[in-house]
């Protein structure tokens, strides 16, 4: 099991994991600090959805049928949706490290090294269907692509793996559908530079070798893709 392999089995199911994926996690550094991550978000969410009873809400519950403390009763069940509301919101928020995706998205990169020395159904048409997949249109050619991949990613998702030319160098971009994501993030890991964006029916991740070459490059994207069509 590599590491890329390691973490989507961990975000699938953080408490139930193969015995490969143990045993990769005790001679990967980086992979048990992953984990550890994630463990920490489990504990977070545990912490967020317990709702304490309220003293005597058991006696309020057995009086609710003659009509007394009627009010009271509605009053502790609205607190008590609001306090569910937010911990089910808190679930959403923290089961995941916020640079999750953008690493992520450097593993694929990693465990796909082919993808910068080889050319693989390099084509406009092929990128338009791409970007399109999350609601985005070319406003005009990307320039040089080399190489376009349909991938597995995460649990029983798909993302379009897209090696292009800018005047930096190459720079990969990762096209993910109908998985949100909260917010632009960006994570830096072995050697490698990834900024993750949100668009209108999934995101996207920019990996490259630096921040700087990063950040040029999401700028070219820019200005030859309509992100919110």
């Amino acid at each position: 099991m590599n590491c890329l392999e390691y973490r989507r089995a961990k975000l699938a199911d953080p408490r139930h994991l193969p015995d490969s994926a143990c045993a990769h996690a005790l001679n990967c550094a980086s992979c048990t600090a992953f984990a550890q991550s994630v463990d920490d978000g489990d504990t977070e969410i545990l912490r967020a959805a317990t709702v304490p009873v309220p003293e005597g809400l058991a006696d309020r519950v057995l009086l609710r049928a003659t009509g007394a403390y009627r009010p009271a009763w509605r009053a502790w069940a609205m607190a008590a949706g609001v306090i569910l509301v937010v911990g089910v919101a808190t679930v959403l928020f923290v089961h995941a490290p916020r640079d999750a995706y953008a690493r992520l998205a450097i593993e694929h990169v990693v465990h796909e090294p082919e993808s910068l020395t080889t050319r693989y159904q390099a084509d406009g048409a092929s990128v338009a269907v791409a970007l399109r997949s999350v609601g985005a249109t070319v406003r005009s050619p990307l320039g040089q692509v080399r190489y376009i991949r349909l991938c597995p990613w995460g649990d029983g998702g798909t993302a379009w793996h897209i090696v292009f030319e800018t005047p930096q160098g190459l720079a990969t971009l990762i096209v993910v559908p109908d998985m949100r994501v909260r917010s632009e993030s960006d994570a830096s890991a072995s050697g490698w530079n990834a900024i993750v964006q949100p668009v209108q029916r999934g995101f996207y991740a920019i990996v490259t070798s630096s921040p700087e070459t990063t950040a040029r490059a999401a700028n070219l994207l820019r200005t030859h893709v309509n992100w919110n069509a």
